[in-house]
């Protein structure tokens, strides 16, 4: 059995809104955009899972894991909650086009102390 490659995702934008910037971290590694220019903090969640989705895919990876703390772009991206406004409408019509060519794709919430990718990005901020 084939085991699934975890990706943690986070995004933020300070202020909100403002300029954005992403993590995904899988094995170990964080792989942070911040060129993604501005937005509110739920667009930057957004693009944190397409950004997930896009290193997965790159990694050659065949069953992978998206393990975010964003309930409100997890429920949607699952289908479990209607995208409302047009921004969210977009960005989920863009994961599901990337995530078309991967079917097993899975993903899970975890808790925010626990998500590698956000930790990563407070460690840019310190305080």
């Amino acid at each position: 059995m084939e085991r699934r490659l975890k990706v943690f995702f986070d995004g933020g934008c300070r202020p909100n809104p403002g300029r954005i910037e992403v993590a995904a971290v899988m094995r170990g590694v964080a792989h942070v955009r911040d060129d993604l220019g501005d937005g509110t903090n739920g667009d930057a969640e957004w693009l944190a899972l397409i950004h997930a989705l896009e290193c997965a895919q790159a990694s050659g990876a065949v069953a992978f894991d998206l393990i975010g703390d964003s309930t409100s772009v997890i429920e949607q991206a699952n289908g479990r909650v209607k995208a409302r406004s047009e921004a969210d409408r977009a960005h989920l019509a863009r994961f599901q086009a990337l995530a078309a060519a991967h079917p097993s794709v899975r993903i899970r919430w975890i808790k925010r102390a626990q998500n590698l990718a956000g930790i990563a990005l407070n460690a840019r901020h310190p305080r």
